[in-house]
């Protein structure tokens, strides 16, 4: 819900800024926008099933590389972080 002011005539801007910032606060605006601001939404079904896919993808491809010996033991493969 936004809040919209007019300013009065002969209302200095620090009552005006005061009258807006109270306004704001009685309307919980900011209070709705600091709760939704991390909000991530759920991975559908279809999303979890293609990171599933690509991470068995992945597996393979680096057990792969590793029989091969073109991978060391040692090494980890980058993992993206989210």
């Amino acid at each position: 819900m936004p809040v919209f002011l007019k300013k009065k005539e002969k209302e200095t801007t620090g009552s005006f800024l005061r009258r807006f910032t109270r306004r704001v606060q009685q309307s919980h605006v900011l209070v709705e926008a600091r709760k939704k601001r991390y909000h991530r939404a759920e991975p559908t079904k279809r999303q979890k099933k293609l990171s599933a896919l690509y991470r068995i993808e992945k597996t393979k491809e680096m057990e792969k590389l590793r029989k091969l010996g073109l991978l060391k033991e040692e090494e980890k493969p980058y993992k993206k972080y989210r």
